[in-house]
């Protein structure tokens, strides 16, 4: 019987477990949207609750007993600058899971975890990324071309 043994174990001793929803909350805080399983997204799902209901606090208490569950000092600071005011009107809720798919691997059911709220920022990511891309394509294009006009100029004919 299973009496009083709540909370998935998702395959992993304690410290393993604990430092793998510690990253993923980290990681959900620190870029707004995560891809992970299904049973993960679950799991990490309370957790990453509880740490905006510390960011809409925001006294000292809070925000000590923030660092000492998140891993990186940039993600506390995000956490209680960006991420908790954005939920200032709402009671809970903060966090969506969209299920995706399957895993072509091993078929593990996949989940986006993302924060509501953040689909503006998210856009902004987006976009930068594309023009960052589109920028390297050009300057590729452009050695390219040069490459192929100074190959054409320098080459000799050996059958002649």
């Amino acid at each position: 019987m299973r009496h009083r043994k709540a909370g998935n174990k998702l395959g992993r001793n304690t410290s393993h477990r604990r430092a793998l929803l510690r990253n993923l909350v980290t990681s959900v805080v620190v870029e707004d949207r995560v891809e992970t399983t299904l049973a993960k997204a679950k799991a990490v799902r309370p957790l990453i609750e509880k740490m905006i209901t510390l960011g809409k606090r925001g006294d000292v208490h809070s925000r000590r007993q923030a660092a000492a569950f998140l891993m990186t000092p940039e993600s506390v600071s995000r956490l209680f600058a960006t991420v908790a005011p954005r939920y200032g009107e709402r009671n809970g809720g903060y966090l969506r899971i969209v299920h995706t798919g399957f895993r072509k691997g091993d078929g593990g059911e996949k989940a986006v975890l993302e924060l509501l709220g953040a689909e503006q920022e998210l856009g902004e990511k987006q976009q930068k990324r594309a023009e960052a891309k589109a920028r390297k394509q050009e300057e590729l294009q452009k050695q390219l071309a040069e490459q192929g006009g100074a190959d054409e100029g320098n080459s000799e004919n050996p059958a002649a």
